[in-house]
């Protein structure tokens, strides 16, 4: 039922003009616009808050989804509202979180970014030489901004392929990624999203490709709070070491799946 409902939202325009690229989180529609579309079956009334105060509620669909647009550009923070309560809380499915894991989340669109590396043509398996980095190590800085300087370096000594160590939004001042919480939230301590554009344009630039280290077993301890929105992100059902259990094939799973896909 839930993957139906997915579908359906993805498949035809909400309003004219505008189309979801993804089943969740929030998309700028135009004309100081967004639409928010998020998967919260534990909660009966969401409302989006928007920093300035403005509120906006969500309509119900099936499946345990909410949708719906209200005013934001670009840029602008918001939090979810939960059945009325005091507490707001960051988007589950975020983009950016410029004040860190519990702080709000902001509008981000992809599609103003221009992008220089239309000569670049993929990167084959067999023959890369690879090159793990560490953004919060690998200079004084600790940023993307700062690593992207040292990409014509790498490319002179023989790396083909960086592999960028986890980047998901995790609580405090350094972490090694595997404490990630915001999954689609490069951390606001590197730099913005178009830092990370801007890295792997300059990167296809030099001839050389990027991938990502990701985790997808278990998320931070700090900073975690998909459980709000639905208990059945997690399961009992698996031992982990690294915390609680993702519930990948349990009841309810399919719009789990659906958010790490």
């Amino acid at each position: 039922m839930a993957d139906s409902a997915a579908s359906a939202s993805l498949e035809s325009p909400v309003t004219s003009g505008f189309r979801r690229r993804l089943p969740i989180g929030v998309e700028p529609a135009g004309d100081r616009r967004a639409h928010a579309r998020l998967w919260a079956p534990a909660a009966s009334r969401v409302e989006v808050v928007i920093d300035s105060g403005a509120c906006h509620a969500l309509e119900q669909e099936s499946g345990g989804y909410f949708a719906g647009f209200f005013e934001a550009a670009a840029g602008d923070r918001y939090r979810f509202r939960l059945d009325g309560r005091e507490k707001l809380y960051p988007d589950p499915a975020s983009r950016f979180q410029p004040e860190g894991p519990h702080g709000p989340s902001a509008v981000i669109d992809p599609g103003t970014f221009t992008w220089s590396d239309a000569a670049w043509r993929g990167a084959q398996i067999a023959g890369q030489i690879i090159y793990e980095l560490h953004v919060g190590t690998f200079t004084r800085e600790g940023t993307l901004a700062a690593a992207a300087r040292e990409l014509p370096e790498l490319a002179r000594i023989g790396i083909t392929m960086i592999e960028l160590m986890p980047l998901a939004e995790f609580d405090g001042r350094f972490g090694w990624g595997y404490d990630g919480v915001g999954l689609y939230a490069p951390t606001h301590l590197y730099g913005e999203p178009d830092d990370l554009r801007r890295f792997v344009d300059a990167a296809h630039r030099a001839g050389v490709a990027v991938i990502l280290d990701v985790v997808y077993n278990h998320l931070g301890p700090v900073g975690n709070y998909l459980r709000e929105f639905s208990p059945a992100y997690f399961t009992d059902k698996y031992e982990n070491e690294w915390g609680d259990a993702l519930n990948f094939d349990g009841p309810d799973s399919a719009p789990v799946r659906e958010f790490f896909i």
